[in-house]
């Protein structure tokens, strides 16, 4: 089983929302995933990132802001992407076999719910991209999943 991670400063919005995507985007193509999100410190789930998910039918309101310690076996993941550029930096150096992408995404805190969607449309985006590689056997490319993150919003229609 492939065992993806998603890295994000807080675990608390942008990580949160990739993790409930790309478990959901697995399981509509029948690809087997194991997928999980840390950050470089925790915190709390934001109420706006589980609103946000709740509008798609993803539910976030069980989930906890985690550190990567808290995840099992946590250097034994195929891929890890960070979701912002301060986890980018403090990321920690991963065995070899482990592929390491980086799609930055702003952050919504602060701002009203429709930011708070446009950045869930985007990892959505960026989600079924990595989906679409993985379960064609091919691995993903950072320039794809960037690609894909920052397509008009009207692509999903």
């Amino acid at each position: 089983m492939t065992r993806v991670l998603v890295l994000c400063t807080h675990n608390s919005a942008r990580s949160q929302m990739a993790e409930g995507w790309i478990r959901q985007q697995a399981a509509r193509a029948g690809l087997s995933l194991e997928v999980w999100s840390a950050g470089t410190e925790a915190t709390r789930v934001k109420p706006d990132a589980i609103a946000a998910m709740g509008e798609v039918g993803i539910d976030l309101s069980g989930h906890t802001s985690k550190v990567l310690t808290d995840v099992p076996d946590p250097w034994g993941f195929d891929v890890v992407i960070t979701v912002c550029d301060a986890a980018n930096e403090a990321c920690p150096v991963y065995p070899a076999r482990t592929q390491r992408l980086h799609v930055s995404f702003p952050d919504p805190s602060g701002h009203d719910l429709d930011r708070w969607r446009e950045v869930r449309d985007a990892i959505g985006r960026m989600g079924e991209a990595l989906v679409t590689a993985l379960a064609a056997g091919v691995a993903p490319t950072e320039a794809d999943l960037v690609a894909a993150a920052n397509a008009p919003a009207d692509a999903d229609a």
